[in-house]
């Protein structure tokens, strides 16, 4: 466009006009406008007047060259032609020159800001053309001032840059994403689910134990001695105080040595029951968090997930359980399963994602793994087939990976580029040591095992404890639900406490939807149907095909002591494979909700959709509803914690025994007692040749035992054999007694 020319005045006489010359480059063209601009300028300036020169009153310094450029201007416009006069109020200028003067500097000024603004990458546009100054005004440099000049007040606008957070802000803040990160919040939902789920395992924590005093009392004891034996004498761990003199005590059952660091704190069989409850409740929140967590690995959403691991938590046949905490102390498995699947970037939904590979989760649930083991070979001999599948298939997949990668096949190394590799070294090395460690640390834990003499009758064991297909369908008495409703189905099988089976008729519901749609792959659902089915045919025992071709292979030559002899206990995997199957029918029922809210005005779900997404939540919690007895523990004797041993207590029976060996967490003293299925044989010979005492044939076998001292409870003996055994002579049995305030001792040596 071509630019229009401003017409131009008359030189006033005596002043010399500069010619106009074109401008060559930017520095010249803004002095050019610069000179323009300034002729306007004092213009309107004289027609302004004195009124707004007081208003705005500038510095001396800055209104000389400014004044008299005005009375130039207003003299050269009073004798143009067509202009009216303007009274004069100064003193007309004699130097024609000093406009010419000051425009001259002002060009120079405009100049050199010019080239800074060409040195900095920057531009400013002028008023005339853009009609608006930058957002952001430059920063003028120290140089391109004038020297006495004030403070350039636009440097207030100028933009700061922010201060990057100290170290205890970013710390907080770390902290406050961790508090409401996904898994932490689930982390929390579980603590606060197992607490109701359990009640009143927390109402009187220190006085009673869920279910009965039998197996939660010696396992409380068990928990105790591991803790006190690492700073007692830790050579000594599988020596413990009971069963004496049988060696090995400590691998009578699982030794839950995993739990053994909590018993570091407290002491006392008080301390023992209140570490068994918060156990016993943090086991539940760790089988609902690592199932959660595989199941999200897995790629369900957070509502089928919650759903599965629910489900899975707190199925109505593992409300039987609830007096062995080592069956309860499941939850290792699918974290640690969740761990690896993480570390190894596979999910069941988006397959092998090789980018999302890390070594470090994969070496977190080898560790988990190996911690898992330490509970009891009961869960972790069927734990480390399923885990010995996994890494065999890794590794041969790895192999076969590789040697069909580009480089090893000459003809495709010219017309494709390599591919990544299916497992880097470092995941494939995390897997062989990791593999390792979890073989290493069960060999460790099995070798007192070993040397526990095995049962005759192991295999008659088997057999007695395989349930029928029909217990798959049964609840268990400790269940509210349907606890009354099956008990008289309940009384047909042979063992009701090890064959009421059912994982809960809503997750049967769910698990069936999940094979008609789901958000797993068709594929997919056959698989993990086939998988259970696998896990059923396990589950019964020798009741399938005799268990010659199922169970007996895989479990049946273990020695009794690694309590292989209940096969109904497999039912844990059942229930995990039909929590997968129910998350993905739940989770594709969410999302054509979500799809159909969509379509809603306005688009999210009403409350009656709401309610549908989370009831197959509140069903599978309903099934869990417990309705187990919490029995309190008798009070500690005194004698308990003054007499030494090794000794004897009386009244003595299975079920007692387990309450004595709390009570001995105190002192630890040598007890011949000991309660639970394993030296079964032993104990029940003690027991039928102690049933006289005091007479001369207990007196020796027990001499010949090594046991010299008898407790005998008196509060504990009524409609016992040894109810009258106070009162008794024993001057004629060369032993001596002592008349303590609850208790009789007798000296036999």
């Amino acid at each position: 466009m071509t630019e229009q020319k401003q017409p131009t005045s008359p030189a006033p006489p005596g002043e010399t006009r500069s010619p106009s010359v074109a401008p060559s480059s930017p520095a010249v063209g803004s002095a050019v406008k610069s000179r323009r601009w300034f002729g306007r300028f004092g213009a309107a300036a004289k027609q302004a007047g004195t009124p707004d020169q007081a208003k705005n009153p500038e510095p001396a310094e800055n209104l000389e060259p400014a004044k008299d450029a005005a009375q130039a201007k207003d003299a050269a416009q009073a004798k143009a032609p067509g202009q009216s006069k303007i009274p004069e109020q100064r003193k007309p200028v004699e130097d024609k020159s000093v406009t010419d003067k000051v425009t001259d500097k002002v060009a120079e000024k405009v100049a050199e800001q010019a080239k800074d603004e060409a040195k900095d990458g920057t531009k400013e546009k002028g008023s005339e053309k853009t009609g608006k100054k930058d957002a952001k005004p430059r920063k003028k440099s120290a140089e391109t001032r004038p020297p006495g000049a004030p403070p350039d007040p636009w440097t207030v606008f100028a933009a700061t840059e922010d201060q990057p957070p100290g170290r205890i802000r970013r710390g907080i803040a770390v902290a406050g994403r961790a508090l409401v990160h996904e898994y932490a919040l689930a982390t929390y939902a579980s603590v606060v689910l197992a607490v109701l789920m359990t009640w009143p395992t927390l109402r009187y924590p220190l006085h009673t134990l869920p279910q009965d005093l039998g197996d939660p009392a010696r396992q409380a004891w068990q928990i105790s001695w591991a803790g006190h034996v690492v700073f007692s004498d830790p050579v000594r761990l599988w020596q413990s105080n009971a069963y004496y003199p049988l060696v090995n005590s400590y691998a009578f059952g699982d030794s839950l040595l995993g739990y053994g660091p909590f018993a570091l704190i407290g002491n006392g069989p008080v301390a023992a029951v209140l570490r068994y409850n918060l156990l016993f409740v943090a086991a539940h929140a760790l089988l609902t968090l690592g199932a959660y967590a595989l199941v999200r690995q897995l790629g369900a959403r957070p509502i089928g997930a919650s759903v599965a691991a629910v489900a899975f938590a707190y199925a109505p046949w593992r409300l039987a359980q609830e007096g062995h905490l080592d069956i309860i102390s499941a939850g290792g498995i699918p974290l640690a399963l969740a761990m690896l699947a993480r570390g190894h970037g596979w999910s069941l939904r988006y397959g092998l994602r090789p980018k999302r590979q890390s070594a470090a989760w994969a070496a977190a649930g080898w560790l988990v793994a190996a911690w898992q083991i330490t509970l009891g070979f009961a869960l972790g001999i069927p734990f480390a087939y399923v885990l010995g599948l996994i890494l065999v298939a890794l590794e041969i997949a790895g192999l076969i990976h590789r040697i069909r990668r580009p480089e090893f096949r000459p003809l495709d190394r010219f017309l494709r580029a390599p591919k990544k590799p299916l497992l880097g070294w470092r995941l494939m090395a995390t897997n062989t040591l990791g593999g390792a460690i979890f073989i290493g640390v069960g060999m460790i834990v099995a070798v007192p095992y070993l040397r526990v003499p095995d049962s005759p009758t192991r295999t008659q064991e088997i057999e007695f404890f395989s349930p029928r297909l029909e217990s798959l369908f049964i609840g268990p008495a400790e269940s509210r639900i349907w606890g009354a409703a099956h008990q008289t189905a309940r009384a047909s099988l042979g063992w009701a406490a090890e064959m009421s089976l059912l994982p809960g008729f809503a997750l049967y519901a769910l698990a069936l939807a999940g094979l008609a749609f789901s958000v797993w792959r068709l594929r997919q659902r056959m698989l993990l149907m086939v998988a259970v089915t696998v896990m059923v045919v396990l589950t019964l025992g020798t009741n399938y095909l005799g268990g010659r071709y199922t169970y007996l292979p895989l479990f049946g030559h273990f020695p009794a002591s690694f309590d292989q002899r209940v096969p109904g206990r497999l039912m844990l995997w059942v229930t995990l494979l039909l929590a997968i199957l129910a998350a993905g029918a739940v989770d594709d029922f969410v999302r054509r909700a979500k799809h159909f809210a969509a379509q809603r005005i306005p688009p999210w779900p009403g409350p009656w959709l709401r309610l549908a997404m989370i009831t197959p939540l509140i069903l599978v919690t309903l099934e869990g509803w417990n309705n187990t007895a919490h029995p309190v523990v008798a009070e500690q004797p005194a004698a308990m914690r003054i007499v030494t041993g090794p000794m004897l207590v009386l009244p003595t029976a299975e079920l007692t025994d387990q309450t004595v060996q709390l009570w001995s967490t105190s002192e630890f003293q040598q007890l011949a007692n000991g309660g639970g299925s394993f030296a079964a044989a032993r104990q029940t010979e003690l027991r039928s040749r102690v049933a006289s005492f005091p007479d001369q044939a207990s007196v020796d076998y027990l001499r010949s035992i090594n046991v010299n001292k008898v407790l005998l409870l008196r509060d504990h003996v009524a409609g016992t054999s040894w109810e009258r055994a106070g009162d008794v002579a024993v001057d004629l049995l060369n032993i001596r007694r002592e008349d303590l305030t609850d208790a009789v001792v007798f000296y036999l040596r």
